[in-house]
Order: structure tokens, then sequence, then C-alpha cells
């Protein structure tokens, strides 16, 4: 199922949880280290996928395509913003010219 990577994950249990963790693992034909590994694995891909989806009403939807195709004007702020931008973005990348 997995590649043994050396890394190890422990955890204490009640008997409860490892005798039900137990059972499904036999009932799906695997150890219980490879069922709690793929349940816990399937539940991450989950909750990663939730957390970077954003859903929006067919309203705001629209709103947005709106926004995008028909974008306010550039306010004073918005020009005071992107100027910082601007300037950040080139002190993190200084350009290095060599001499001619």
């Amino acid at each position: 199922m997995l590649a043994h990577t050396g890394k190890r994950l422990t955890t204490r249990i009640t008997d409860h949880v490892q005798d039900k963790l137990q059972m499904a693992a036999d009932l799906v034909g695997a150890t219980m280290n490879q069922f709690v590994v793929q349940a816990a694995l399937e539940k991450a891909d989950k909750v990663i996928e939730s957390e970077s989806t954003i859903l929006l009403t067919r309203r705001e939807s629209l709103r947005l395509l709106e926004l995008i195709e028909n974008p306010p004007p550039r306010n004073e702020k918005f020009l005071q913003a992107m100027s910082r931008y601007q300037k950040m973005k080139n002190d993190d990348h200084p350009t290095t010219e060599q001499p001619a």
C-alpha cells in the first residue's frame, strides 16, 4: 500500500478504539496500520480540498465575473498599494547589472 519511509506515527488509544479500528481493518483485509494510514490520508485529502476551494452562489459568481470583465476604476488607494507592491518586489529581487 505505502512504501516504507522510516517515519513513524504513534498515538495512545483506548481499548474500544483499538477494537473498532481492528474490526474495520479486518473487514477490508488490511493491517490496522494500513487501515489507519489510509483513513488518515483520505481525511487529509478532504480537508485540503475543502480548505482550498471557495464556493460561490450563482449571484456571487456572476458578480465576480462582472468585476473581472469590468474592473472598477483605479483610485488613489489602489495606485499607492500597487506602488508599494512594486517597490517591495524590486527590493526582494534587485537587478544586478554588470559594468560595461
